[in-house]
């Protein structure tokens, strides 16, 4: 059976990630540094995804294994050397701490090995160069030889893992729709066989159609909600001024991914309903306080609020609800998000509206949207 290192056993890469290999028939071997999660899933036989929504369904997972990240890096570096794949669901910001383990695993790897396949399975646009570039800075001298064995594709990843039930111990409650596009070009004519993957031959139209109507949609759905005194992004979306608001938000993203990768108009408002029907789900018990969370993370420049509004005010399109979207992101105050208390601070500092547009979004003072970002700082 051939094995995928997984670094990331949280709720995404339980049930989602690792479910889909495991299901193709991988042997999973987690790797986190989160101890207490590790010990629970090393002492498990299995766990269950719990599919919910439209034909839901269980799953059992079984055929794991867990590894400590921060305690067994060596042990973890030989599973990496003899592994087929090796997946992330850890956070873009993570992706230069997993780089280590996985170049320790290349030096180990037989020359005459397949070339161990990595993708990054991030909410960010081309993860997976991000975390190639990670490890050739600091692979050093053996950068070139690692390059040998090694085939890296950017992947599009799509499903809601809303915050779990304390109480669920390893089990996982997710939607039962999911999509898992992969870059079919680096594998040169040979595919992972992994049901339920889409194979595409230009990834960037989908990851930035996910991201911009997605995670654009879900985190408005969070600010708005927040801000109009509900706890659940279902309930949120149940407001017809909060969904009203969120539609204008998708009707920005859907222009710009019309006018840039030409997707049919007809296709994208089917796929922007069927993203509000799957945020309104109600057995998706999502809170806006772990959605909304991360605010300057969100805001960044290539993100999802100021990424598609850059885009739309190069082109002369309207960015009008975006904005809106973006101020209401502003005003998110959670004392319990570390960002979101930094967020404050810096709009409560002396600094003026110009350095704060740029400290807070990466935008350049000569972009065409600056200026209304400033406009949004000055209040």
């Amino acid at each position: 059976m051939s094995t995928a290192v997984h670094f990331g056993a949280g709720n995404i890469g339980r049930g989602f990630v690792g479910f889909l290999l495991n299901r193709a028939g991988y042997e999973i071997v987690f790797s986190d540094v989160n101890a207490e999660l590790i010990d629970a899933l090393a002492a498990a036989d299995s766990y269950t995804v719990h599919e919910v929504g439209q034909d839901s369904a269980d799953h059992v997972v079984s055929g794991f294994r867990a590894l400590n990240g921060a305690t067994q890096p060596d042990t973890v570096a030989r599973e990496v050397a003899g592994a087929a794949i090796v997946t992330t669901a850890v956070g873009p910001n993570v992706l230069r701490f997993i780089a280590p383990a996985i170049i320790a695993g290349l030096r180990l790897r037989p020359a005459e090995a397949e070339p161990l396949v990595v993708m990054a399975c991030e909410n960010a646009i081309n993860a997976t160069d991000t975390l190639a570039a990670h490890i050739r800075e600091q692979a050093g001298e053996d950068a070139v030889l690692l390059e040998s064995r090694v085939l890296y594709a950017n992947t599009a990843v799509d499903r809601i893992v809303p915050g779990q039930d304390p109480t669920a111990g390893l089990d996982v409650t997710v939607e039962t729709f999911f999509e898992w596009a992969i870059e079919a070009g680096p594998f040169d004519g040979r595919t992972l066989d992994i049901p339920g993957v889409t194979w595409v031959n230009d990834l960037a139209p989908y990851i930035e159609r996910k991201l911009f109507t997605v995670n654009t949609g879900h985190a408005t759905t969070a600010y708005y909600g927040r801000a109009a005194g509900y706890q659940g992004i279902a309930e949120s979306l149940a407001d017809p001024t909060v969904r009203d608001r969120v539609y204008a938000v998708l009707q920005e993203t859907k222009a710009l991914v019309v006018a840039k990768h030409g997707f049919d108009p007809d296709v994208q408002e089917a796929y922007l309903t069927k993203i509000l029907t799957r945020f309104a789900n109600p057995s998706l018990t999502d809170t806006v306080q772990r959605v909304g969370r991360q605010p300057l993370r969100k805001v960044s420049r290539h993100e999802r609020f100021i990424g598609p509004a850059t885009e739309l005010a190069e082109r002369g399109l309207p960015s009008d609800a975006l904005l809106d979207a973006i101020g209401a992101l502003l005003r998110f105050d959670v004392a319990e998000d570390p960002e979101s208390v930094e967020l404050r601070a810096l709009l409560a500092s002396d600094l003026a509206p110009e350095e704060l547009a740029t400290r807070i979004t990466g935008l350049e003072s000569e972009h065409p949207l600056f200026p209304a970002v400033v406009a949004l700082l000055r209040g």
